[in-house]
């Protein structure tokens, strides 16, 4: 909408972005672990970038995307009843289990984001 993106908060709450590409080879690896195994239990994992990053930086790394100088996150200060501060994962066992690690950094990641064809 060409607008500055608003961030609640201090805009300091931590997030753990990982890029679909990403999610999607670890759903293969998951897939081929299972299908390797003499048992039919199943695992869960947690598939992350193992990089939190705050909402106040994904908001910078979008605007700035856009190539428009102009577009500076306005941080409101206002809070919002389900807003949790911090949401990150950790994918030890994913690493561990299917070798799984992400090769997409969130920054780059949200770059790309900003710059793709909507679709």
């Amino acid at each position: 909408r060409g607008e500055a993106p608003k961030v609640y908060e201090d805009g300091q709450q931590m997030r753990d972005f990982v890029h679909v590409s990403d999610v999607a080879r670890a759903n293969v690896l998951a897939v081929e672990q299972v299908a390797s195994r003499e048992d039919d239990s199943f695992l869960s994992y947690n598939v992350c970038s193992g990089e939190p990053i705050s909402i106040l930086g994904v908001a910078t790394l979008v605007a700035r995307g856009t190539g428009r100088a102009d577009l500076v996150p306005i941080v409101t200060g206002d809070f919002r009843a389900s807003d949790v501060r911090h949401v990150v994962a950790n994918g030890e066992r994913a690493r561990a289990q299917l070798g799984f690690t992400a090769s997409v950094p969130p920054d780059r990641g949200l770059m790309r984001f900003a710059t793709a064809p909507l679709r």
